[in-house]
């Protein structure tokens, strides 16, 4: 189980960041709250670090290679936990890393990667349109060694085009031609668009946020799945812990450890 702690700030809307002499390779209107992107040696990087380590782990004992990023309820900073953890597994310099925005009722994904054209082309082209191969969606990040799909152009049917086979055969594309894939899936307690994307992911992080989701849907959330894929929990904005992290190390995985025992407090299971 993944206890880790976030330093983003989930409720507030993207902040950009131009580009300046300083910083002449990356795209203008890129988020601030990317750490992993624009300060990817600032010790708030680190705490991405510290799950980019338990996802490698995972990769590597069970061949984990799609892997969704939910969480209960709107706001709690699944997208930007999203982006700073594909940044950092992006870090290496072979590392071949595609982020997907597979939540099409809103999406997200683009405005805080700053990409201008955010609505095509993207997921729901390829899903409507078998004429769209992977290649033609995939918009390609040099300066952070990252693909994005963007969501595309808003549709009115969501579940019926997640549920499609266009969806399955996408991603058996993605996992030939990329190391990890990174979806930012919708919300799991409020839509079912998030158990319809469950049969193409090999395992979930779930993102909490501190002092505003609720402990009966943190519940509900981990129980919409299938246990065996439920790789952890995101704790995200826990001022308590602040000085610990940023201290130096955020990641919570010992059976002594302060934030294990608030999971084991909250959801009954060990």
């Amino acid at each position: 189980m993944i206890n880790a702690v976030s330093p983003s700030t989930p409720h507030m809307r993207p902040r950009t960041v131009a580009a300046n002499t300083a910083r002449d390779t990356i795209p203008p209107g890129v988020a601030e709250q990317l750490v992993s992107l624009l300060e990817p040696t600032s010790i708030a990087a680190d705490q991405y670090r510290a799950l980019r380590y338990s996802i490698e782990t995972f990769r590597k004992e069970s061949g984990l290679r799609v892997l969704g990023v939910t969480s209960p309820s709107p706001g709690d900073g699944k997208t930007v936990t999203t982006l700073n953890l594909a940044g950092a597994l992006a870090q290496a310099p072979d590392a071949r890393v595609l982020i997907i925005d597979a939540d099409l009722r809103k999406p997200s994904v683009a405005p805080y990667l700053g990409l201008r054209d955010r609505r095509s082309p993207g997921l729901t082209h390829a899903l409507c349109d078998d004429r769209f191969d992977l290649a033609d969606i995939v918009h390609h990040m040099k300066p952070f060694n990252l693909s994005v799909i963007t969501a595309g152009t808003p549709t009115a049917s969501p579940y019926e085009l997640l549920s499609s086979a266009r969806l399955d055969v996408l991603l058996r594309q993605a996992r030939r031609d990329y190391d990890c894939i990174v979806i930012d899936t919708p919300p799991a307690v409020l839509l079912p668009d998030c158990r319809v994307i469950e049969r193409c992911v090999d395992g979930f992080v779930i993102v909490v946020c501190a002092h505003k989701t609720p402990r009966r849907m943190v519940a509900e959330a981990l129980n919409q799945f299938d246990p065996a894929k439920v790789l952890g929990c995101v704790f995200n904005g826990d001022d308590r812990t602040a000085a610990r992290y940023y201290g130096g190390y955020g990641y919570y995985g010992g059976e002594t450890s302060s934030a294990r025992r608030f999971w084991q407090r909250l959801l009954h299971k060990s």
